[in-house]
């Protein structure tokens, strides 16, 4: 088992609220880790709210729950009960009278929305967020990894089951068969009604045009569906934490600036899934190269940095940079991505670092030593540019 980075951030949370949430797409780990936590907590209860004896216990659930009382109760996939929001919150306070002010209640969640809104709106103030994503590189990569090691994990993503089998071609069927549950089963089961045709179109499109920026009427056209549709369906897909709306920065720097934001399917492995594409050579051949390492490392970054504003920066003037990162220590940061082993950067770039008073420039790409270029750029490599970043934030 590979160590999550989130272990610790999952033990502190528990230990400061009442009630923590941890998000993250199915398969992501969020299971493996609840039960990591409850095998350090001998006395925690977990339910699997997809299996019907579980729901059984939760007939009534104010009884059951204080039953339990001094229990840390982990309770998996919470959004197939969203009234049990409500009941928490009075089983929560109740507890809180007894003496019992933190490590209440886990729970585990596929649905960032429905789950955000539910807790927001019931457990305000009692609850923290945590999101668990598939494996990052920095999580099972070391900085000097080769790039052998690292084409692999950008190939397949960071699933633990697609990354963790023998070869690429088991690795894709995994992939293959975990968009097929989401589309027939899972997203059927959150009630949307979305013809399963449809939303696979527009997944598979927006694995095509990885990393471009939005436009729903060319998408509406080409599914012949309406722009209010597809934007819909984008958002249920940014729910479930499958694909990314990266938004353009906003502020004033007295330049015309691209509005639109970008959009990626946020794991690699899915990209490449969708479009059929199953190792190294097939990728590198394929015109989604460039703009998959994009997401790929889009994501490593942003992982990092939590709480952190990202954004990109376009403007009319040809200024441009692939990530914008604002650290609650007021300092920006300015990366641009590249696939090459020799990398450089534009004229758009320097200007976008100007632009945006960056502390820091850093070109990521795939290399096995960092190295400076001229103008204070910084070559480094995913991992090294993600532990430079997570220190930062």
């Amino acid at each position: 088992m590979y160590a999550r980075l989130a272990q610790h951030n999952l033990s502190d949370l528990l230990g400061q609220f009442p009630a923590v949430v941890l998000l993250g797409p199915r398969q992501a780990g969020k299971t493996t880790l609840a039960i990591a936590e409850k095998e350090a907590d001998q006395n925690a209860i977990y339910l699997d709210l997809e299996l019907p004896s579980a729901r059984r216990q939760l007939d009534d659930p104010e009884a059951f729950l204080m039953a339990h009382f001094k229990q840390l109760i982990i309770l998996d996939e919470v959004q197939r009960m969203p009234d049990l929001f409500t009941v928490l919150r009075g089983v929560i306070d109740r507890r809180r009278r007894n003496g019992e002010a933190s490590r209440q209640f886990l729970l585990l969640g596929s649905a960032s929305g429905v789950m955000l809104q539910q807790s927001s709106e019931s457990l305000a103030g009692r609850v923290a967020q945590l999101e668990l994503t598939p494996f990052q590189a920095r999580e099972i990569l070391a900085d000097s990894a080769p790039a052998s090691t690292m084409n692999s994990l950008w190939i397949r993503g960071g699933f633990p089951l697609s990354w963790l089998v023998s070869d690429d071609a088991r690795s894709l069927t995994w992939r293959e068969a975990f968009i097929n549950t989401y589309l027939e089963k899972d997203i059927p089961a959150l009630g949307p009604r979305i013809p399963a045709t449809t939303l696979r179109r527009l997944w598979t499109m927006l694995a095509h045009n990885q990393g471009e920026m939005l436009d729903q009427s060319k998408l509406a056209g080409a599914l012949a569906i309406s722009g209010q549709t597809v934007g819909r369906y984008i958002d249920l897909l940014c729910d479930l934490m499958l694909v990314r709306r990266l938004p353009a920065w906003s502020g004033n720097v007295g330049k015309r600036l691209v509005r639109s934001p970008k959009v990626y399917v946020r794991d690699s492995g899915l990209v490449h899934a969708l479009l059929g594409l199953q190792d190294l050579d097939s990728v590198l051949s394929h015109p989604v190269a460039g703009a998959s390492w994009e997401g790929f490392v889009v994501e490593q970054l942003i992982d990092a940095a939590p709480h952190a504003k990202a954004s990109f920066y376009r403007t009319s003037h040809g200024a441009e940079v692939d990530l914008v990162l604002e650290f609650r220590s007021g300092q920006t940061w300015v990366i641009e991505v590249k696939r090459s082993s020799a990398p450089t950067v534009s004229r758009g770039f320097h200007l976008a670092a100007t632009d945006l008073g960056a502390k820091r420039k850093l070109l990521v790409a795939p290399v096995e030593q960092p190295f400076p270029m001229r103008d204070g750029v910084e070559v480094l490599n995913p991992v090294m540019a993600a532990n430079l970043v997570a220190a930062q934030a």
